[in-house]
């Protein structure tokens, strides 16, 4: 978990969790989570080594019942959000969570959303069903590169009209699925998608 210097005052978290490789200590995710705490935000990272999507939904709504049970602190927003196959279980788990109360999230983050495996895009549909399966009220941030092997860019901008929900995509140029662009320094690459993130939930928290 990450806290901001003033913990005392601490309304918004967000949850983060990674793909099917690595664990919570994802450079990308520690990047992100210093940042939010930085700006005020809590941020609690996990890691859930299963590869099935249906037992990583169940470890993220574990740590959601847990965020909320939290007395220390009075969280009015919870955002969720991850990475590849990550933030797949964080859609699943918003979707699951918005058909019992409509304000449970309130948003949802997707770093490298894995559309497709590297070549096969014709799993797209049921990559993005949960994705397509959010309701209107949720709004959806997608951080994706622009030369993510996993994920079409054609492809994905039609799967995104066939949402409900409200999305706002940035597509970093040059960027793999792993982020990464050749040429530019990883911390800067960093900076620029953490800004997006902050300033999305800024902006929804307020």
């Amino acid at each position: 978990m990450c806290l901001p210097a003033v913990a005392t005052d601490v309304h918004t978290a967000v949850i983060l969790t990674h793909g099917a490789g690595g664990d919570m200590n994802f450079k990308h995710l520690v990047s992100l989570a210093h940042a939010l705490a930085s700006n005020g935000f809590l941020c609690f990272r996990f890691t859930c080594k299963g590869l099935h999507l249906g037992y990583k939904v169940k470890a993220y709504r574990a740590v959601w019942d847990f965020l909320k049970s939290l007395q220390r602190f009075t969280i009015k927003h919870i955002f969720v959000g991850g990475r590849s196959m990550g933030c797949r279980a964080a859609a699943a788990l918003a979707r699951q969570l918005s058909d019992e109360s409509e304000d449970a999230v309130q948003g949802v983050i997707c770093l490298s959303f894995p559309l497709h495996p590297p070549a096969q895009t014709d799993a797209h549909l049921q990559r993005s069903e949960d994705l397509r399966g959010l309701p209107e009220h949720l709004p959806v941030l997608c951080v994706s590169g622009t030369e993510d092997n996993m994920c079409d860019r054609v492809l994905f901008e039609r799967m995104i009209k066939e949402m409900k929900a409200e999305v706002e995509v940035f597509w970093l140029k040059g960027g793999s699925h792993g982020l990464t662009v050749k040429g530019r320094f990883e911390d800067s690459v960093l900076d620029e998608v953490n800004l997006q993130v902050i300033t999305w939930i800024s902006k929804l928290s307020a």
